[in-house]
């Protein structure tokens, strides 16, 4: 039996957005199991994202490349048998919660991309992308024993970011839905 390879092309004009999972997920499902779905995405945020939706799903997650600006996941269908329900970060906050607490300082970690969070992130709020967050795990550890609200564009990013940070170790984690895209509240630009 020959290996299919089928293609789904996502475009997100170099912005990062919540589409390469919704549009893998819908994709994924038109497969067959054994059969590789090649996913194309111009959202950096996508390397991190599919890679986690994947393994948290049980389709067998085979690797990314890059071409130019164009990133190729590929991602084997597994059997609707072995597939587990892709799980949720359980504990989360509001916008407007958080924004309440914003004067007590509190740990905010954003996970968005670099240009994302140039553009407009929250006061205060430290910046470590979805992608490096297991690289920067040392660096966060004495934010252990507080209360990390995690933010991204749209819940998603930082729901992964949560489920990373809760399985080493990092008791008290939340995730910030529904995120910047509904942020109506002050933002602090960086300097580029």
């Amino acid at each position: 039996m020959t290996q299919q390879l089928v293609n789904l092309t996502i475009d997100c004009k170099g912005l990062s957005c919540p589409m390469p999972i919704v549009k893998t997920k819908k994709a994924i499902d038109q497969v067959s199991p054994g059969q590789v779905l090649e996913v194309l995405a111009t959202d950096p945020g996508s390397v991190a994202d599919i890679k986690s939706w994947a393994t948290r799903t049980g389709h067998q997650f085979i690797g990314t490349t890059k071409d130019g600006n164009v990133f190729k996941h590929y991602i084997r269908r597994t059997d609707p048998n072995e597939v587990r329900p892709e799980s949720r970060h359980a504990d989360v906050i509001s916008n407007e919660e958080l924004q309440a607490l914003l004067s007590q300082n509190p740990v905010i970690l954003d996970v968005r991309e670099p240009m994302e969070y140039t553009f407009g992130h929250i006061p205060g709020a430290k910046h470590v992308p979805l992608g490096q967050l297991e690289e920067e795990l040392e660096s966060l550890r004495n934010f252990a024993d507080q209360v990390i609200h995690v933010v991204c564009r749209s819940g998603n990013r930082s729901d992964t970011a949560c489920q990373i940070l809760s399985e080493h170790g990092f008791p008290h984690v939340k995730n910030v839905v529904p995120g910047m895209s509904e942020w109506t509240f002050d933002l602090e630009q960086s300097q580029s």
